[in-house]
């Protein structure tokens, strides 16, 4: 069937992503209005079955499967070149804007589905340039083949990629995207000269990191009047910080991002069988000023005093999650963020930790900090060793990222570092004497690959641990 580059943005997601996340770590508690939804996932049960396995798998080769088609029918097009029109530099960068997907997609595969990224020589995830026979089998590559065809795809999106102008060209691929792209790759990968390179260039390029003033009470949780900068990235009223962002517009059958915790709105009313953790609200309430306890907790939470002493926590202790505050007409949607420039800050902390410049990172933490903080400039964090320095990133991400897709994937890679692993409270879950994490290096860390690939597909190998 034919393809436009159109199509391809329409199936690109990362809601599975955000909500695995969100479901198997800490950022999430047990809500209201919960009636089994998310329990046997929110309780570390993963395997083959998962649903999520199932839905990432599928989204991000459908992305694949589409960019795969439009290369294919794009070869047999000339572009127009006359003497009143060239459409040469639009048509390479069609095709620039669609292998630079692709390549996210493989790499979203390859972060979720293989054990070590950091591993060339790694199980990675079937790798096909082509539109495959429908009864096509194929096995894994190798981590090292993957990241070869997305480092190709990356260099010819660069090579030939015009930037769109104009107020949304953020919800396209960019320059600035491609740098972010590889900056957060090269982060996974362990490569920290290269994603050191690429963070500052979109540092460099802007846009600026996102300030949390000026503060107004009374239109801060405003659907369309917001003043807050912050709080604006949110609702959709402005760009702010947002280096790529996914269209999802009132119109169409978009899927709604805050429909994996609500029913109805996110608020307390809601229907919320999901809400926010209560170690993640505490840690963005400690620091007065936070503007992300405001912008990420909606005004008509239940926040109780002494949660621990509740008898029914999960209904008289409810964090409505507002990360996601939906459109008026359209409340459980908004668009996806997949590059903020706060990530670039904390992809270049990183980077000085494993060159053991600790102050350096330091300076990156406080400058998130200080652009969160209401009232106040914040103080420089001293850090004794490098691991107290991956604790403190892995907690300010925690903080910054949360129901973005990070948590899960930062828990695998810093966790080891941090000496830090998933952080629930007890009174997260209905019951109340479960498990509250599984160590960091459990094979739980790295995603199944799901039971309907496996039974169609005998040269599939399955990740260890799930046998």
């Amino acid at each position: 069937f034919p393809v436009t580059i159109g199509d391809v943005y329409g199936r690109l997601s990362n809601t599975n992503e955000i909500l695995f996340t969100a479901v198997f770590t800490d950022e999430c508690g047990i809500g209201p209005n919960n009636g089994g939804q998310e329990l046997d996932l929110h309780q570390f049960v993963l395997n083959q079955s998962t649903g999520y396995a199932s839905s990432l798998w599928a989204s991000h080769y459908g992305v694949i499967n589409r960019v795969n088609r439009l290369l294919q029918a794009a070869a047999t097009i000339t572009p127009v070149v006359n003497d009143t029109v060239d459409e040469t530099e639009r048509y390479n960068s069609i095709l620039a804007e669609a292998k630079a997907l692709r390549a996210y997609s493989y790499f979203q595969l390859l972060t979720y589905f293989s054990t070590d990224l950091t591993d060339d020589s790694a199980l990675g995830v079937m790798l096909f340039e082509d539109v495959p026979p429908i009864d096509v089998k194929l096995p894994r590559s190798t981590n090292g083949e993957v990241f070869a065809l997305i480092e190709s795809d990356l260099a010819f999106a660069e090579a030939n990629l015009v930037d769109r102008t104009g107020v949304t060209a953020y919800k396209y691929v960019s320059t600035n995207m491609i740098n972010a792209f590889r900056a957060r790759m090269y982060l996974y990968r362990k490569n920290y000269t290269l994603a050191k390179q690429y963070a500052q260039a979109v540092v460099s390029a802007g846009p600026a990191l996102t300030i949390a003033t000026p503060y107004v009470a009374a239109n801060f949780y405003s659907e369309t009047a917001s003043t807050n900068p912050y709080r604006r990235i949110w609702a959709d009223l402005s760009q702010g910080e947002t280096i790529f962002a996914l269209s999802r517009p009132t119109g169409g059958s978009w899927g709604n991002i805050a429909s994996g915790f609500f029913f109805n709105t996110t608020s307390a009313t809601g229907g919320a069988f999901l809400d926010m953790g209560r170690n993640l609200f505490d840690q963005l309430a400690e620091t007065n000023g936070d503007i992300r306890r405001l912008a990420f907790v909606d005004q008509s939470s239940l926040i109780a005093a002494n949660p621990l002493t509740l008898d029914n926590p999960n209904r008289d202790d409810v964090l409505v999650i507002d990360k996601y505050p939906g459109k008026p007409t359209q409340p459980l949607r908004n668009d996806l963020k997949l590059f903020r420039m706060s990530e670039m800050y904390f992809i270049l902390a990183e980077c000085a930790v494993a060159e053991n410049q600790l102050p350096v990172a330091a300076g990156y933490i406080k400058n998130i900090r200080d652009g969160r903080n209401r009232l106040s400039a914040q103080p420089l964090p001293v850090y004794a060793d490098q691991q107290q320095a991956w604790a403190d990133i892995l907690k300010e991400r925690r903080k910054e990222l949360c129901f973005e897709g990070h948590r899960y994937i930062d828990i695998k890679r810093v966790g080891p570092l941090a000496n830090k692993s998933i952080d629930r409270s007890i009174i997260d879950d209905i019951i109340q004497t479960l498990p509250t994490t599984i160590p960091n290096n459990d094979y739980r860390f790295t995603m199944p690959i799901p039971q309907d690939e496996i039974q169609a597909n005998p040269t599939i190998q399955q990740n260890p641990g799930y046998n």
